[in-house]
């Protein structure tokens, strides 16, 4: 597992599930992508390799591709120093990284971080089909009856949760959502959370990909809204392969399902602590990275 360690930058600024984010001072922050992988919103002990990689290169690519909609906190990808403005002076510390954590580390603004995961679904899959198949609906949204697993929506639906750090994500009502954060505030979340992945399922359309429903976060900067975090990767959304698509059972797939799926297979309860990843998994996850990447990209990882 490759991670950087306190001791090694000693700036520790959050250390979350995936990332290891430290202060660079000057209201800029490196933002670290580990191979660490989460399940059912529980760190597993075994790492997935390049993951971290894919991770921040991939994110970086989505926060170019999306800045016409909104703004990102991203400055520049940790190995492309070029790209700092001359008033930034990070370069020494970034000519300090090795290779293998340059190509995982990004130099963001600090932001606010707004406390919601922004989720969109398109399809019906994961935790939606689950609740679907139970009550009929998705966090409260009427749905029509006599849905498929993984059949599309007429138009996607905005399904926001809580952002727990070491708990599991709760669903949150409208009304929760507003009580939250505010009115105005969850409608802009609302609006650019589905303009975003309105345009992002049709640029995986062009590659051949579906996305099926992806997670994001937001923040304020100078009281400005802006995306933060990381942005359409495996590991925060589910792509799906185009040729082939069928409703009504499971689809080839180009995220986390590997692991989804053994884990629930060895009977696990979703609690802390997980069990480790056979190493069949582990290469099936890396290979549907890394694949994931060069897909939507048109590039191999760097």
């Amino acid at each position: 597992m490759t991670v950087i360690h306190q001791t090694d930058f000693p700036n520790l600024y959050h250390r979350g599930k995936i990332r290891d984010t430290y202060n660079l001072g000057e209201g800029l922050l490196l933002m670290v992508s580990t191979d660490r992988i989460s399940a059912f919103d529980v760190v597993l002990p075994t790492a997935i390799p390049d993951k971290g990689l894919v991770l921040s290169q991939l994110s970086a690519f989505w926060f170019d591709k999306t800045a016409h909609l909104i703004p990102n906190h991203m400055v520049t990808l940790a190995h492309e120093e070029s790209r700092l403005n001359e008033d930034i002076d990070v370069n020494s510390l970034l000519d300090s990284l090795t290779p293998e954590i340059a190509g995982r580390s990004m130099v963001v603004r600090e932001a606010r971080r707004i406390d919601v995961e922004c989720v969109v679904r398109g399809y019906l899959a994961g935790s939606a089909w689950a609740e679907y198949q139970v009550r009929g609906n998705i966090q409260g949204q009427v749905m029509s009856e006599g849905l498929r697993e993984g059949d599309r929506f007429n138009l996607p639906i905005f399904t926001p949760t809580t952002k727990a750090e070491t708990d599991h994500d709760q669903p949150l009502t409208w009304q929760e959502l507003e009580d939250t954060v505010g009115p105005s505030l969850a409608r802009q979340l609302e609006e650019k959370s589905l303009e975003i992945y309105s345009f992002a399922s049709d640029y995986a359309c062009s590659r051949g990909l579906i996305l099926a429903d992806t997670k994001m976060e937001f923040g304020l900067l100078d009281d400005q809204l802006i995306l933060i975090d990381e942005l359409l990767t495996p590991d925060s959304s589910r792509f799906w392969e185009a040729e082939g698509y069928q409703p009504g059972r499971p689809q080839p797939n180009f995220d986390k399902q590997y692991v989804r799926d053994y884990l629930v297979k060895t009977g696990w309860d979703r609690e802390p602590p997980a069990p480790g990843l056979p190493s069949d998994v582990v290469e099936k996850t890396r290979s549907s990275n890394l694949e994931a990447f060069r897909r939507l990209t048109g590039q191999e990882l760097s």
